[in-house]
């Protein structure tokens, strides 16, 4: 009887604690595989990117792999086609290249070479990260990690030298040329192309209503420009840019860019509409950012059609090619 116990215990519960074992020992192996994945260990001659944390008011000093990572998750749903996020993060090392070769850092505080707002690039902690994803950190970690690293070095180039690697959210349809949203000349990486892919991002089109008199007030109107006389409008849109957004608008006699208007009222795009309904304007906008340079939602259309990073890059920023940064520019002082 206890031979027959003996056997029964050997049939079914030591296979048992076999299998639990393993798959313990797999699940150990799985955590030290992931804290890997994510570590992207900082090359020796790396440079350090100086960020600004703006609600702590400090500098932080990180690896320039690891603060672009910061930037991709920052500015790029980590949802995303990891050759979406691969072309972000070409595009944002390429932002902070080109801004520490310049060295101009009159905009923010001494000591530091950037903001982690999208006055430059929005920049997110490890600790942000965490806070904010909780049990899904290590697998978005991972994921953001590989964009990183399968990138690693890489900048765009125009003429032989980075490029401003201007981006945003979600086009009307078409990005912008750079002359007719910045002023300054035109940028020939910089011009407007078709970008169909953005109507499903969920930035693509809202509305809001202004208060006329918040309107007068914003844009330092006097009043009197919304008397009407011969039937016509006192605002409309009178002229349009090659991206289908609004360059100017008049406003009794008075005229206003597009832009002026944006951001006076805070809208999302340079793209809109606007109707006099009673005291109220209604703006209805297509598309959110300034429209220049890459769209995000249309890289992960793109990508999502089986594009790569470079092929992304290159329709959204014209005749560039890919170069390794560190031909410009050498490891720093902070460690």
């Amino acid at each position: 009887m206890l031979l027959v116990a003996g056997l029964v215990f050997s049939i079914l519960v030591l296979p048992t604690l076999v299998v639990w074992g393993f798959g313990h020992e797999e699940s150990r192996q799985e955590i030290l595989r992931r804290q890997e994945a994510i570590h992207l260990e900082p090359e020796p001659a790396e440079p350090v990117v100086a960020v600004y944390l703006s609600e702590e008011k400090r500098i932080v000093h990180v690896p320039l792999e690891r603060y672009v990572r910061g930037v991709v998750a920052a500015e790029m749903p980590v949802e995303f086609a990891l050759e979406a996020l691969k072309a972000q993060a070409i595009a944002s090392r390429t932002y902070i290249v080109q801004r520490m070769i310049q060295g101009d850092f009159s905009d923010v505080p001494e000591g530091a070479m950037v903001t982690d707002t999208p006055q430059h690039q929005a920049y997110l902690t490890e600790a942000a990260l965490k806070a904010r994803w909780g049990l899904a950190y290590e697998k978005n970690m991972e994921k953001l990690t590989k964009a990183v690293a399968q990138t690693r070095g890489q900048v765009l180039t125009y003429g032989g030298k980075p490029i401003y690697a201007a981006f945003f959210s979600t086009s009307n349809g078409y990005t912008e040329n750079a002359e007719e949203y910045w002023q300054g000349g035109g940028l020939p990486y910089l011009k407007s192309v078709p970008s169909p892919w953005d109507a499903h991002s969920p930035k693509f089109r809202a509305q809001v209503e202004v208060p006329v008199d918040e309107f007068l007030a914003k844009l330092s109107l006097d009043p009197s420009v919304t008397a009407t006389a011969d039937g016509k409008p006192w605002i409309e849109v009178v002229a349009k840019t090659a991206g289908h957004r609004v360059k100017e608008v008049r406003v009794g006699d008075e005229r206003l860019s597009g832009r002026q208007v944006r951001e006076a009222l805070g809208l999302n795009s340079t793209d809109f509409t606007v109707e006099v309904k009673g005291d109220v304007l209604v703006f209805t906008t297509t598309g959110y950012g300034h429209g220049v340079g890459m769209s995000q939602y249309g890289a992960d259309g793109l990508a999502k059609e089986g594009k790569t990073a470079v092929e992304i890059l290159q329709h959204y920023y014209r005749g560039v090619e890919l170069a390794d940064y560190r031909q410009w520019i050498k490891k720093t002082d902070k460690t």
